[in-house]
C-alpha cells in the first residue's frame, strides 16, 4: 500500500466514522475466509458494514470524531463493525459470535461514548431502531382503533334491536 492508497483508507475510515452511530471492535482469532464472508453479508443485510482494519490507520482515521476513545482499542488483529443503526452492529456481532468462538468482541463505541464488551452485549439486546418504530407506530394506532370500535358499537346495538323488532313483528 503506497501513500496515495493510505490517504484514501484513512479518508474513508474518517467519513465512516463521522456518519455511523456505532463501533464495534472485533478480533479476530482465526476465522476463514468463508466465516468472515458469512459475518459480512449478515451485517450488510441490516445496513451495517464490517470491515478488517490496519491499527495505524484506524488510529489516524478517529482523530478529530466522536470515536477518538476507542483508540486504546486497536491493537492486534482487529475488525470493526458499524452502523447508522446504533443497535444493528453490535446485535450481528454479538449474534455471531455466540456461535463462533473465533471472534472476540474487544469494545466499541456509541458516539463518544466507549462500551466495553459487557456495553456492547447490553446494546445489542436492546432493540433495533426498526423495532421501535413498529412498536410505536403500534401505539399510536391502537388508540384510534379503540375509539373507531367504540363509536360503532352503539350504531351496531341499535341496528340488531331494530332487526330483533322487525322479526317479532313479521
Amino acid at each position: 500500500m503506497d501513500r496515495s492508497q493510505k490517504a484514501d483508507a484513512v479518508a474513508a475510515l474518517n467519513a465512516t466514522f463521522n456518519e455511523v452511530g456505532v463501533v464495534v471492535v472485533t478480533r479476530n482469532r482465526g476465522m476463514t475466509v468463508a466465516q468472515t464472508t458469512a459475518l459480512r453479508v449478515k451485517m450488510r443485510e441490516s445496513g451495517a458494514s464490517f470491515k478488517v482494519s490496519k491499527n495505524s490507520l484506524a488510529k489516524l482515521a478517529i482523530v478529530d470524531t466522536d470515536y477518538a476513545g476507542i483508540g486504546e482499542l486497536l491493537t492486534g488483529p482487529v475488525a470493526l463493525g458499524t452502523s447508522v443503526d446504533p443497535v444493528a452492529a453490535a446485535k450481528i456481532v454479538v449474534d455471531f459470535a455466540k456461535t463462533n468462538d473465533k471472534l472476540e468482541i474487544v469494545g466499541g463505541a456509541m458516539g463518544s461514548q466507549v462500551l466495553d464488551e459487557a456495553g456492547i452485549r447490553a446494546l445489542a439486546s436492546m432493540p433495533s431502531l426498526d423495532e421501535l418504530r413498529a412498536k410505536l407506530i403500534g401505539l399510536v394506532q391502537a388508540p384510534a382503533t379503540k375509539i373507531a370500535q367504540v363509536v360503532t358499537a352503539p350504531a351496531g346495538k341499535l341496528a340488531r334491536v331494530f332487526g330483533a323488532y322487525a322479526k317479532e313483528a313479521a
